[in-house]
């Protein structure tokens, strides 16, 4: 199935790489106009840009450090002043920082819930209020979780834990901003092979180790994406992209 998302401005964060990149291509591709946010990333947001205006739809550029509230606000307020309204919201950026439970710093910790929760929940009330000033009010926010939903992560412990705090914003979220506003998520499992630290060989055979025994790839998250983005009857939702991983 093909979503069309003609005329929609949809906000992915961390838009510029990787599964970022590929959820807004896909978003764009769909007729979507697209704002890429990225924290340090201006060659590939740049490049991303243009791909997604091959589509013929419109992309604007923004840098912002999510850790920094004054800059998510000032992210909006650029998409206000461009667009003027808001559908789609995808929190998809996030840090990932390992550490051994008993390293983790105050400061640690912080960053990441920064970065992987109390930025989505800026985002969410940012979004949420200008999508509700749109003609009909309305509109979809998608969250990116991982394994650390469902599964204690040893070596990623707080991380872990934003993503399952990000699960329980994504519910409260649903109930709260119904019924004009949606409110899902996606969970993706092996879906892009680290950018270092991994061989091809390390990554097959994690693959393997899935009930369907290969990994993903980033489109098939942005095709959950879209979807969800495109099915009015779904909310407080997760899409499971992951081979069947949470099974076993």
């Amino acid at each position: 199935m093909h979503v069309e998302l003609t005329d929609k401005v949809a906000l992915v964060t961390g838009g510029a790489r990787r599964v970022g990149r590929a959820i807004a291509l896909g978003l764009g591709e769909r007729g979507a106009n697209i704002v890429v946010h990225h924290g340090h990333s201006d060659e590939s947001a740049a490049d991303t840009a243009r791909e997604i205006k091959s589509y013929g739809v419109d992309a604007l550029v923004v840098k912002a450090d999510l850790g920094n509230p004054s800059e998510i606000e000032n992210l909006f307020e650029r998409i206000r002043e461009h667009y003027g309204r808001l559908d789609i919201l995808v929190n998809n950026a996030s840090n990932f920082q390992r550490r051994e439970l008993l390293e983790i710093t105050l400061d640690d910790w912080h960053e990441t819930m920064n970065v992987n929760l109390r930025a989505p929940f800026l985002c969410t009330q940012h979004a949420a209020r200008l999508m509700r000033e749109n003609d009909p009010p309305g509109g979809v926010i998608v969250n990116i979780l991982d394994k650390g939903v469902f599964r204690p992560w040893p070596k990623y412990p707080h991380h872990g834990i934003s993503k399952a705090a990000l699960h329980a914003l994504t519910e409260v979220s649903a109930v709260s901003l119904a019924p004009d506003i949606r409110v899902n998520a996606v969970l993706p499992g092996p879906v892009m092979k680290p950018d270092t630290g991994m061989t091809d060989e390390d990554w097959e055979r994690l693959g393997a180790t899935l009930p369907l025994r290969h990994s993903g790839t980033a489109e098939d998250v942005a095709r959950a994406v879209c979807f969800l983005c495109g099915e009015d009857f779904l909310t407080g939702t997760i899409i499971y992209v992951n081979g069947g991983g949470h099974l076993t």
